[in-house]
């Protein structure tokens, strides 16, 4: 665990509020993606984080720092991500416009724009079309997908945040990025070089 994650907990675990509203304002950006790349419902990502919050709070007590804080927050936020789906509040895909453009560059470089009109259509168009392919993947490889190619982590912090064995990540990345491509080939197929 990073010193500034132990000192911190270790004051929340003396009862520092102080303390815990610092790690959620480290950990909230990051959580609050990861909730989106679950759901893509963002009215749920507000309510949800909230929860996410409110349960690890009342758990420090117990966290033994056997883990990374951080890994040990995205594990109780896709519990509750997958609780949510399963009670059936998560309603289909929304309309991903909203928020497509967190998945991409911006274009950007300096200030100066450097898209045209058409490139950013196709660019939010194609990162539309892999969102809904992400949503069609089985759970156990969309939750680590999303966490190996949304959020970064490499294949031992999805291994700690799964508290799956490592051979079993790299087996379902790998076959989900499998299924990735069998599910945007059509799209890939047709688009231009």
């Amino acid at each position: 665990m990073s010193r500034a994650d132990e000192i911190l907990v270790a004051r929340c675990q003396e009862g520092d509020k102080k303390a815990f509203e610092l790690l959620v304002k480290k950990y909230e950006r990051r959580i609050f993606h990861l909730i989106y790349r679950m759901t893509q419902d963002p009215s749920a990502v507000e309510p949800l984080a909230q929860e996410v919050f409110l349960k690890a709070y009342r758990a420090l007590p117990s966290f033994r720092g056997q883990s990374q804080f951080y890994t040990w927050i995205y594990r109780i936020a896709i519990n509750t991500c997958l609780s949510h789906t399963k009670r059936g509040h998560a309603e289909e895909a929304c309309e991903v416009e909203a928020d497509v453009n967190t998945l991409a560059p911006s274009g950007e470089v300096s200030g100066v724009h450097l898209e045209d009109p058409e490139q950013h259509l196709m660019r939010k168009e194609f990162y539309a079309r892999v969102l809904e392919a992400v949503r069609k993947l089985p759970e156990e490889l969309r939750v680590s997908i999303i966490l190996r190619e949304f959020l970064g982590l490499n294949y031992e912090e999805i291994a700690e945040v799964t508290q799956i064995p490592l051979g079993t990540v790299r087996s379902r990345i790998f076959r989900g990025r499998a299924r990735l491509r069998e599910l945007l080939g059509p799209f890939l197929d047709r688009s231009p070089a």
